[in-house]
């Protein structure tokens, strides 16, 4: 499937591009043999494959929630840049 000038300006004008004559040209060619590659791949008989979400099988990898101990207070603000009693001291980020 060859892609035209006017389809592609249009790709470009959804991206928000801006394209030169040179480059307008390349990716028409570009553009125009991805098409042509997805072609090829709808000629084949898929048939007798099934529907998948994923092509191999997937495992919980995770963990079991298990109560664990948690670090002190001093070794969690330890590398804090700056702190105020027992919690992290920000700069104020909002504006009046």
């Amino acid at each position: 499937m060859r892609l035209s000038r006017e389809e592609v300006l249009h790709i470009a004008w959804l991206a928000r591009l801006g394209l030169d004559e040179a480059e307008l040209e390349r990716f028409r060619e570009q553009l125009s043999n991805i098409l042509e590659h997805f072609q090829v791949l709808q000629e084949l008989n898929t048939d007798e494959i099934p529907p998948t979400a994923h092509i191999l099988p997937l495992e919980d990898v995770m963990r079991d929630d298990e109560p664990q101990p948690s670090y002190s207070l001093d070794d969690i603000l330890a590398n804090a840049p700056r702190r105020e009693g027992p919690y992290f001291r920000v700069m104020a980020v909002l504006e009046e």
